[in-house]
């Protein structure tokens, strides 16, 4: 091994670690020979008639067994193995080695005129597996309970959910690293034929419906769901329970969450609140997805935002030709595009590129150098309230960028141009929702006229996206609160980004122009529930250690959303999330007339014209007081 000279406090290390290796090899080395020895005596005094055993007549036996069995040993690693961390593999490979090197050593006696039994081979086999293994467990136990001396005050005492196989490698796991200071006091399973059982002499307690009780009993600090298989509904129902002792959770994912199918102990997560939506991973259709996005030019603009930039993730899953990342924020886009660089190296064709859409010649240079066939256009401003005050800023990106990127995808030709929108954009009670309609309206123009298949996928808030409450209400509970929601009866509908991303791209697997694609956001969720819930997770009481405050609605914000499946005409797709919208008519020559009209607005800076001028363009643009006056009359079920 070459030592770093240059280093001699490291080198000092490495040869220490080195002695220390060499020393531990040569002592087990040792014992092992020791046990050929009486293995050999002991099987002869068993089997070869209690005949007086010569030392002189074993000495060219037994040295036979010690090369073949030290040869084999080294050869399938049985010296080289972490014996702290050993398990049927290593145990496995011992017994595997043991036959071998027996089975050698009958032919080899044999030839050298040794004519034991087969029956002395047999119980020299057993014994000398039996010790071997014996051995080196006696090893591992005594360095478990040596470092478990140390942290034994120090240790967590844990409760898992779930006495499956996840359980039986998360326990193996835990015991294998003292150094995570957990101790596991027992488990709870629903299975009731279980209970009472033990999994490596780790008791199971009861089910779940028992946590509060076992809790008390047991003094538990931290609970950890270990049920990847179980549905999310299954899992929202357990989380509830569990959450109510007011421990800490964890939990593994969902083996849809686990790439290579395998449980490790690196993968368990605090409980996010996405566990508590409750609802299946949404299935789409790989084999479309690929054909349209597979060994294609695709852009990405808003690429570093948090819609941009998981599109990027799952796009390049589907090996393009080329991806570009365009964003006007250079941190974001970095960021971004570093993570694909580390994942995918240079098997990713893929250009990161600094530029506003709002620049039409810089946008006209990338379409003309690069000639994407597919774009998303992700790349728009969304704060409901920041936009309030700074309508022309909403104009110039929402609608004025929208349509010189569209208008770009149509002249070079793009295959399909997919925007993203918002459930906003349905009957919009704020500059920011009609501006995202407006959008919708100009890529539907478009496409009467244009080779470029123009589609819209719109759907309501995404979990943990830029803006939303999430983010927000965690940083709150950080600082010790209050939280603070603008309405107590105030809805919404949400996804996780994944999954709503998914969905995006296999809306533009679907499309043939002009469409609007509608997602099934499920059931709304109540915005004080989700406070109540990200506070239990954090540990803490709603309204005992963290204040909730109601603050009012903002300017431009409605209490509920509008259901997007209950729009008019809605058509049904292959994926029983994903719609089509019946398309609207509009009169395309006024939306021309209108953008003009806008132009010039906003480059004066006329703000006090805006608003009369947008609610002519987007008709069904009304103000957020109406609209909350009427929502729970218009409320309908998203089944109906």
């Amino acid at each position: 091994m070459e030592l770093n000279l240059n280093n001699p406090q490291k080198e000092s290390a490495i040869r220490k670690l080195l002695n220390t290796y060499r020393v531990r090899q040569a002592i087990l080395l040792s014992v092992d020979i020791c046990f050929i020895l009486i293995a050999l005596l002991l099987s002869l005094r068993l089997i070869q008639d209690n005949r007086v055993i010569e030392l002189n007549n074993i000495i060219i036996p037994l040295g036979i067994c010690i090369v073949l069995h030290i040869g084999i040993f080294m050869k399938s690693g049985c010296y080289s193995s972490l014996w702290r961390y050993a398990g049927d593999e290593e145990i496995l490979s011992i017994i595997i080695s043991s036959v071998i090197y027996t089975s050698i050593s009958i032919i080899v006696h044999k030839i050298l005129g040794y004519n034991y039994s087969i029956l002395f081979y047999l119980v020299y086999v057993i014994f000398i597996a039996a010790s071997t293994i014996g051995v080196r467990l006696c090893y591992r136990s005594g360095r478990r309970l040596a470092n478990r001396g140390y942290i034994k005050e120090e240790e967590s005492r844990v409760l898992l959910v779930g006495a499956g196989t996840a359980g039986h490698v998360i326990i193996n796991e835990i015991k294998r690293n003292p150094q995570m200071k957990k101790k596991i006091v027992g488990l709870l399973d629903d299975d009731i034929n279980k209970v009472g059982r033990r999994i490596h002499n780790i008791k199971i307690l009861g089910t779940t419906d028992d946590v509060q009780k076992i809790v008390n009993q047991h003094h538990i600090d931290e609970i950890i769901i270990t049920m990847a298989n179980v549905s999310k509904e299954e899992k929202k129902a357990i989380i509830e329970k569990c959450q109510e002792t007011k421990c800490k959770l964890k939990t593994l994912p969902g083996m849809y969450e686990i790439i290579d199918g395998k449980v490790d102990i690196k993968k368990i997560r605090d409980v996010e609140i996405e566990d508590l939506l409750g609802r299946e991973p949404i299935k789409t259709n790989l084999k479309e997805i690929s054909d349209y996005v597979e060994n294609k030019v695709v852009l990405v603009t808003g690429g570093g935002g948090s819609i941009g930039s998981e599109l990027c993730r799952q796009i390049a899953t589907f090996n393009p030709k080329h991806l570009i990342i365009v964003d006007n924020y250079e941190n974001n886009a970095y960021a971004i595009q570093q993570e694909l660089i580390r994942k995918y190296g240079q098997n990713l064709n893929l250009s990161t590129i600094i530029a506003s859409i709002r620049e039409e010649v810089r946008m006209e240079e990338i379409f003309k150098e690069y000639r994407p066939e597919v774009v998303f256009h992700a790349a728009a401003h969304k704060h409901v309230p920041l936009m309030e005050n700074a309508p022309s800023e909403a104009i110039k990106n929402n609608i004025f960028g929208t349509y010189k990127v569209a208008s770009l995808a149509d002249k070079y030709k793009v295959k399909r141009f997919v925007l993203i929108s918002t459930d906003k954009a349905v009957n919009p009670t704020n500059i920011m929702g009609a501006t995202k309609r407006a959008a919708e309206m100009i890529i539907q123009t478009l496409n009467e006229k244009s080779e470029t298949e123009f589609v819209a996928v719109r759907f309501g808030n995404v979990l943990g996206s830029n803006g939303s409450v999430i983010p927000l209400f965690k940083k709150q509970i950080a600082e010790g609160g209050p939280v603070t929601i603008t309405h107590p009866e105030i809805i919404r509908y949400f996804m996780t980004i994944p999954e709503a991303v998914g969905l995006v791209i296999q809306a533009g697997a679907m499309a043939k122009g002009g469409e609007i694609f509608i997602l099934d956001m499920g059931e709304p969720v109540k915005i004080v529930d989700l406070a109540n819930n990200l506070i239990k997770l954090s540990g803490f009481e709603p309204n005992v250690d963290i204040k909730i405050e109601f603050t009012g609605l903002r300017p431009g914000e409605k209490l509920y959303e509008e259901l997007l499946m209950s729009e008019e005409g809605l058509t049904s797709t292959d994926n029983k999330k994903i719609f089509i919208g019946k398309p609207v008519d509009f009169d395309t020559n006024k939306v021309k007339q209108h953008l003009e009209v806008l132009s010039k607005i906003v480059e004066s800076e006329n703000v006090e014209l805006i608003d009369s001028v947008m609610r002519e363009f987007v008709t069904t643009y009304i103000r957020p007081e109406d609209a909350n006056r009427k929502e729970k009359v218009n409320e309908v079920s998203v089944c109906s």
